[in-house]
């Protein structure tokens, strides 16, 4: 019993600091907010058993990322107006229909993660192992694949950030 009020109760939290996250007028404040969602995630994870996930959870996201979104909030000027003109180097046909591609790719993960064999279920005679260890095995035995699209993701967006910072020499 206690459990599920603890459950409700963060969930309550994380929806209403995403409100937040989203309402808020600041752009700090909401980085804020969204550094208090991500605590108030790794909690719940605490609560549902996966410790190792809670701690890449603080470490990754809260620790990591959110600071960098905090650096560029704080480094680009907001109130400048925008640019009068369009860019014609912009490729707006080739991002659709990446963005496509992108989409096709988690659907047919998603399928294939639906029609496959269950993770959860564990075969008979397997030993206990900690939560490291399965974390561990599934990710390079049952879920490779998504494993290996989000690491080329993070790849082309580390290549992407390089290229828009680089100078015009």
């Amino acid at each position: 019993m206690a459990q599920a009020i603890a459950f409700y109760t963060l969930s309550a939290l994380i929806l209403g600091f995403a409100v937040l996250v989203i309402t808020a007028r600041s752009s700090v404040h909401s980085v804020l907010f969204l550094v208090v969602d991500f605590l108030f995630v790794a909690a719940l994870y605490v609560l549902l058993g996966a410790q190792f996930v809670a701690i890449i959870q603080v470490i990754v996201y809260a620790g990591g990322i959110v600071v960098l979104y905090l650096f560029v909030v704080m480094l680009v000027n907001l109130k400048r107006p925008p640019e009068a003109h369009r860019d014609k180097r912009r490729l707006a046909r080739l991002g659709a229909a990446l963005a496509v591609v992108v989409l096709v790719e988690i659907v047919a993960i998603a399928f294939y993660g639906y029609v496959g064999p269950s993770p959860v279920e564990a075969a008979p005679g397997a030993l206990a192992t900690g939560n490291v260890e399965q974390v561990g095995m599934m990710l390079y035995t049952d879920y490779l694949v998504p494993f290996e699209v989000a690491s080329m993701l993070l790849l082309v967006a580390m290549v992407g950030a390089i290229v828009l910072t680089r100078r015009n020499l």
